[in-house]
């Protein structure tokens, strides 16, 4: 039997004047809880090698259980355009109807949503769910970072897929087996290591019948998944030719790579040397040239987890110039700043290692005006999560301590808290940025990320005036550990509906192990109208070949 470790959290407050006896016995039933709580939600088997956490309650269910009915009265329904108060209609897991004082019969749940908004349910554009790093696996598995995603108010998200004993095939097949366990729908993106006719025609079969329209290409990881140009150069052209979105992670991993070392010889092995080994020069070059690379191939890019000053100037520019650039800031960026990696406990600092890292002070403020401006267009998570004790590997080398963080729970109540309840951005902005547009990128909208008759009903009911709190004692997903601790804000979704199915209320998850479908993603999305006229306009431009007569000999 798998070697289980957690680190038990208090589930209880325990009074100071009990006795010393009585504290004991109390303790002892509190571990047996939850070891039974473990057991019976995360069931041991061999491949689980990490940590294992028991989040907040909830609680499983048949799918008949729930009603296939919904009226959701009185709200403020938000799409990405528009607001107004209306009524919500759901039958059998999709919107019927949306307008004014909706009749129904007996036989329908109500909700009442008086006085709050009513909007679709986040969809999360970047995670990474039940995926190896390394010598250790994520702590979240398909089900469980699901979990938190839906007491989290976000319906879908899209899963990166690595290739497995590098056959992209293989990847699709194993990591859709693990995510036979989902409880909400979901996407994946895949993951390009290397290049040969092999992937080519890999690609092929994941877009035209697998479903798969992005492809990720590292720019860092150098020896591990970082890609040369002339890689990027010939995965932006299939891609291209495909009507996939090429993906980047913009770091110069070269660099990094020395910059690694040198914090190494200067005796910096902490958590800060992460931080300092690639500062934001680095992301802001790697971008740059990724930028210009699929301006060369005149193909649409999406650089994922922008993270600084420096990666967002050169998005602007590129945008300004009419090029098809897509920025992705992540919930981390915009709400941290690089304060905690320096913190002198080896834990608390860990938990902030994710590549690019954590930005200076002044970093996060650009990113939300580059956000509000439309500079920026969607926030993802880069959910990523590790528990102490795998950040705990490289305890003597920040190089071995696995990068990522928490995010995938979080997100829609931070980005409302930072944007909206500042006043940066409007309600129909939010859903713009935490929905909507992830939704036209990948091409599945208006089936998601939309309030409108024929959408999916993937619902959430956010109340403007409760607030939040975070913490990893109550968060729902598995790890020990939270890089947003003890952060507070206005805006709390009170009720999560997906698939028609009221998961969410009152505090409490009722979810359906395997409900969650696979969300097939068709190619050539909006980001690809009119690439074929701008293709025949250079064309004609160049004015060659030259016919030249051939010399008189």
């Amino acid at each position: 039997m798998t070697k289980l470790h957690f680190t038990l959290l208090p589930c209880s407050i325990f009074e100071e004047r009990r006795s010393m006896s009585s504290r004991y016995t109390v303790q002892l039933i509190n571990l047996f809880s939850v070891l039974l709580c473990l057991l019976a939600i995360f069931p041991l088997s061999e491949s689980e090698k990490v940590a294992g956490f028991c989040p907040a309650a909830y609680e499983e269910l048949e799918s008949d259980s729930f009603s296939s009915k919904l009226l959701i009265k009185g709200g403020t329904v938000v799409n990405a355009h528009h607001q107004e108060i209306a009524d919500v209609y759901v039958e059998d897991g999709i919107i019927v109807s949306v307008k004014p004082n909706i009749k129904v019969g007996d036989d329908v749940r109500v909700i009442d949503a008086s006085g709050k908004y009513v909007m679709p349910g986040g969809i999360d554009p970047h995670t990474h769910l039940e995926s190896e790093s390394g010598v250790t696996k994520t702590i979240d598995d398909f089900f469980s970072g699901q979990v938190g995603a839906l007491a989290g108010g976000t319906t879908m998200h899209i899963n990166f897929v690595p290739p497995i004993n590098g056959s992209l095939s293989t990847g699709f097949e194993v990591f859709s087996e693990r995510a036979k366990k989902s409880c909400m729908d979901y996407g994946f993106h895949m993951v390009i290591v290397n290049w040969d006719e092999a992937v080519e025609k890999e690609m092929e079969i994941m877009v035209k019948e697998k479903g798969i329209n992005s492809f990720k290409f590292f720019m860092a990881y150098k020896g591990i998944a970082m890609v040369n140009d002339e890689v990027l150069l010939k995965g932006m052209k299939k891609c291209k030719s495909l009507g996939a979105l090429a993906m980047v992670h913009g770091e110069n991993g070269d660099a990094v790579a020395e910059g690694q070392q040198m914090m190494i010889d200067l005796g910096i092995t902490g958590p800060e040397g992460h931080a300092l080994s690639r500062p934001p020069v680095l992301e802001g070059e790697a971008t740059a040239r990724a930028i210009r690379l699929a301006a060369f191939v005149n193909t649409p890019l999406y650089v994922v987890h922008v993270m600084s000053i420096d990666a967002l100037e050169e998005i602007a520019k590129a945008r300004q110039a009419g090029q098809r650039v897509i920025g992705e800031p992540i919930a981390a960026g915009l709400a941290l700043d690089d304060s905690g990696i320096f913190d002198p406990d080896f834990t608390t600092a860990a938990k902030y290692v994710i590549s690019p890292p954590i930005r200076k002070a002044g970093h996060d403020k650009a990113l939300q005006a580059a956000l509000s401006m439309g500079v920026l267009q969607l926030v993802g998570t880069d959910h990523c999560s590790f528990n102490s004790t795998q950040k705990a590997l490289g305890i003597d080398d920040f190089r071995k301590i696995p990068n990522g963080l928490n995010g995938i729970e979080e997100r829609m109540h931070l980005v409302w808290d930072t944007m909206v309840e500042s006043g940066l951005i409007s309600p129909p902005d939010y859903v713009r940025i935490t929905s909507t547009e992830c939704a036209r990128i990948f091409n599945i909208y208006p089936r998601k990320g939309a309030i409108l008759a024929g959408s999916d009903a993937d619902i959430i009911i956010l109340n403007p005036n409760a607030s939040f709190e975070i913490s990893a004692a109550t968060h729902h997903t598995r790890s020990d550990i939270n890089v947003f601790e003890g952060k507070r804000g206005k805006g709390k979704i009170e009720v999560t509906i997906a698939g028609g199915k009221v998961v969410w209320e009152d505090g409490e998850l009722k979810v359906v192990r395997g409900s969650g479908r696979y969300i097939e993603m068709p190619p050539y999305s909006y980001l690809f109208n009119g690439l074929d006229k701008v293709d025949a306009a250079y064309l004609s431009s160049l004015g060659a070949p030259v016919q030249r007569f051939k010399a008189a000999t």
